[in-house]
């Protein structure tokens, strides 16, 4: 009966440590904070977005499709493409299938074919505004990692995102928010 017990006894802080590995790889992998990114900037440095005492909530709720959240979604899916390294479907999330970009496609694609390795962190989004029937919102973008000649880069600057607002005539593709311009614009 002694080792039954000492057998149940082992198993369960077997069951516990496997449970405590799970949720620290799990915390891991849903914490941006807790990667260590390639280029290490201070929080306060130039180069680094701004500090916000209220970061962004993980999402457990369907998000309002004109809620600044639901820009927050477009300028990290625009952000995973890149780090992906599947360019011409970045270049898509600009409005007008990246007409705002200036650069066609092509040159879009050869303008980011310098990066060797892309990381992307997103910000807290501003106030939006509105203005002549749309609304716009500015995303902190931070993108960073190593060029293929092996040096390191840091670019932030904020995304800005525009949708119509809910005006008579205007289709739900104009009511979704697009990236209208960016001071990351990439060069070719």
């Amino acid at each position: 009966m002694q080792s039954t017990g000492a057998m149940l006894l082992l198993a369960m802080l077997a069951g516990c440590s496997q449970q405590a590995a799970t949720t620290a790889e799990t915390d891991n992998r849903a914490s941006p904070a807790s990667a260590v990114p390639d280029v290490a900037i201070a929080p306060t440095a130039p180069g680094a977005l701004p500090a916000d005492p209220d970061p962004i909530e993980e999402r457990s709720r369907p998000i309002d499709p004109k809620s600044a959240e639901a820009a927050v979604q477009v300028v990290e899916r625009f952000a995973t493409l890149l780090e992906q390294g599947r360019f011409a479907a970045a270049r898509q999330m600009w409005k007008g299938e990246g007409e705002a970009s200036g650069l066609s496609e092509p040159e879009f694609v050869a303008a980011y074919a310098k990066y060797a390795e892309i990381h992307a962190e997103v910000g807290k989004p501003g106030d939006a505004e509105g203005g002549a029937g749309s609304i716009y919102i500015d995303v902190p973008l931070r993108l960073y990692g190593t060029l293929k000649t092996g040096q390191p880069f840091n670019l932030v600057g904020p995304v800005s995102l525009r949708r119509v607002n809910d005006v008579d005539g205007s289709t739900a593709e104009q009511r979704r928010w697009h990236i209208f311009q960016s001071a990351l614009k990439p060069r070719p």
